[in-house]
């Protein structure tokens, strides 16, 4: 099922804050809405931010009234600049508008009618892009995945946090596709328990062997020898390899290396941002204390105690075995073979 599409002249989304108790969805008719829909993360993941970015252009200039060109532009601006403030850290998003309002650029000569038709098939090409990106990433990343293996994630990524089909999780859905039989333990992710409620509810559908375990969990998992590679996703990825993912992911690149596991990072081109030179150039969202200090309505924690809440963390080129992109396996020295992949 498609995570997020348009529809009728309004963006349809699951609503991921629901799973995995309910299956509803979403009609984000105007482009507020669809901001506090990022925001609240009824939409998330990377990959599913661009899209997202993508179609909330198309809902901004849908009723824009008139020919004027000029104020056409800036109106298109005026939507970019509002969607970019929605969440800081995924480049996918900003990688998008940018891309979104080169297709003005390009047509300098375009009335408002035509500018129009041709941002809306862009944007339904980004999302189209998106569903063949991840199955040739799921293609590169089984090759990984030997049968008999265990395997472990953080956070979701997975067809919820793409347009269909997933990064980290493709990999998996790829190799089972391909009769492989593996084990996978996916952590919980706190404080938003994505891993729980979002990566076991499309691990299981798929039929593959999934344990849930708490974050705290994964050190003892792997002394005891259970995990032979994790797989994660990412949010934004260095010149250098540096790679932004949830919070955790670090953790787990760290325990890996002591203990000697492959770990995988899997992400499309757009994740990439190489007019950056390292993960200490990337912005950290920082989000509401509300999220550390309870879930559910209830409280877990003192009301009043400090809270700090990142929700990413950066996790170091030289943790990272090799990082799994539609255009192939990308492996160190990361600076020299990122450029060299995404230059040819």
């Amino acid at each position: 099922m498609a995570t997020i599409s348009w529809h009728k002249g309004c963006v349809k989304l699951i609503d991921q804050t629901q799973l995995p108790q309910k299956l509803e969805y979403i009609h984000c008719r105007d482009v507020k809405t669809l901001w506090q829909a990022i925001r609240r993360l009824s939409v998330r993941g990377a990959p599913a931010l661009g899209v997202a970015a993508a179609l909330g252009v198309l809902l901004g200039i849908k009723s824009f009234p008139g020919n004027d060109r000029k104020r056409f532009v800036w109106h298109v601006d005026k939507i970019s600049t509002y969607l970019a403030t929605s969440r800081p850290t995924a480049v996918n998003l900003f990688n998008v508008l940018a891309r979104m309002k080169q297709v003005i650029r390009c047509y300098p000569e375009a009335s408002v009618t035509q500018l129009k038709s041709l941002l809306r098939k862009e944007a339904l090409a980004i999302g189209k892009e998106d569903r063949r990106r991840c199955r040739q990433m799921g293609s590169w990343g089984a090759r990984l995945v030997r049968s008999g293996s265990r395997l472990m994630t953080v956070c979701n990524a997975g067809a919820l946090a793409t347009v269909d089909y997933g990064t980290a999780l493709g990999v998996m859905y790829t190799a089972k596709r391909q009769g492989k039989k593996f084990a996978v333990y996916a952590c919980e992710t706190r404080p938003l328990l994505q891993g729980a409620r979002l990566t076991t509810w499309e691990l299981l559908k798929a039929k593959i062997d999934t344990t849930l375990i708490c974050d705290n969990m994964a050190a003892t998992l792997m002394r005891q020898g259970k995990i032979d590679a994790v797989f994660t996703g990412a949010d934004r990825i260095a010149a250098n390899g540096d790679t932004a993912n949830k919070i955790g992911t670090y953790n787990l690149a760290v325990l890996a290396r002591h203990h000697q596991i492959p770990f995988y990072v899997v992400a499309p081109e757009s994740s990439f941002d190489l007019s950056i030179a390292t993960g200490q150039e990337i912005p950290i969202e920082e989000r509401n204390r509300e999220e550390v200090l309870g879930f559910g309505g209830r409280l877990t924690a003192p009301q009043q105690v400090k809270v700090y809440n990142p929700a990413f963390d950066v996790t170091d080129h030289a943790l990272i075995t090799a990082i799994v992109t539609e255009k192939g396996i990308i492996r160190p020295p990361f600076k020299r073979n990122i450029q060299k992949t995404f230059r040819d």
